[in-house]
């Protein structure tokens, strides 16, 4: 074999280098979910099988897993309105901050910045007991608000982070063009500066709802009443026929219940949450 030939092999060996290191890393990735799913849909007899794939296929851990005994539909309603409440008013205060850090000028900007960024780094473990100290004097136990006020607090800091981002992309002078045309600056915000930081907001909101939505540690803590807790949480709480057996399978199936929604919103919007992850990065 020629030089040349060998040369080639080994340039073409070193382009697939990369592709294969990304196809075991995927693969690495979603064996856990490939799993969970194949666990889902086999039957209860043979939860504690090896094989590969279901065979045959039931559906009758996802049977269980909505058993109204469960809660499980409730507790599913209670996690798409705690999410949807706390990615609605994170993003409220989140777009008037990021704007606000964005583009004024003024003492402590930089100190502000750091102080957010730093908020997000705390473990939520060290509010758990504050928290529900707080929340029993003030009536909040068994609420919305004592799940969704402490998310604001862990979704806010990524997003006033990363649309700060995205409104330090835009050019100042499509506000001042706005001015001169007669708008008011909050005219200026509403009707040029918003509609244009949409992709922002809109990737923002997506990861505000998943880190909402995979909210277990404050949920479990300040709610025991079965109908207000998050699917998370009552997962958790399965039991099976004897109610000392483990429901592995069904809850296999509420797990893919839960996680499938989220993993066709970051399939589908995966280029816009890279962006958002990214922006600013490169000027």
């Amino acid at each position: 074999m020629s030089t040349t030939h060998i040369r080639a092999r080994a340039r073409r060996g070193a382009r697939l280098v990369p592709h294969i290191g990304t196809a075991l890393i995927v693969g690495y990735c979603l064996v856990p979910f490939y799993w969970m799913v194949v666990s889902s849909l086999r039957r209860p007899t043979d939860q504690f099988s090896n094989a590969p794939f279901p065979s045959p296929i039931s559906f009758a851990n996802y049977a269980a897993a909505f058993d109204p005994h469960n809660g499980f539909g409730r507790a599913l309603l209670n996690s798409l309105v705690v999410a949807g409440v706390t990615t609605t008013l994170t993003l409220l205060v989140a777009v008037f901050a990021g704007y606000s850090l964005a583009r004024l000028q003024f003492r402590g900007k930089t100190l502000i910045m750091t102080l957010i960024i730093a908020a997000s780094m705390f473990p939520p473990i060290i509010l758990v007991v504050p928290l529900l100290r707080l929340f029993t004097d003030i009536g909040w136990i068994n609420t919305y608000q004592a799940m969704i006020v402490p998310s604001m607090s862990f979704t806010l800091p990524l997003a006033v982070w990363n649309l700060t981002a995205f409104f330090r992309q835009m050019p100042a002078e499509l506000e001042k063009a706005a001015q001169v045309d007669g708008c008011t600056p909050g005219q200026a915000f509403r009707k040029v500066v918003l509609p244009l930081a949409a992709p922002g907001v809109f990737t923002t909101a997506i990861l505000v709802f998943i880190c909402a939505w995979n909210e277990f540690l404050i949920a479990v803590s300040v709610v025991n009443r079965r109908d207000m807790m998050t699917a998370n949480v009552i997962v958790s709480l399965f039991t099976g026929q004897y109610k000392y057996d483990q429901p592995f399978g069904t809850q296999m199936a509420a797990g893919v219940v839960v996680t499938l929604p989220l993993v066709i919103a970051v399939l589908l919007f995966q280029r816009r949450i890279v962006d958002g992850l990214t922006a600013g990065g490169v000027k």
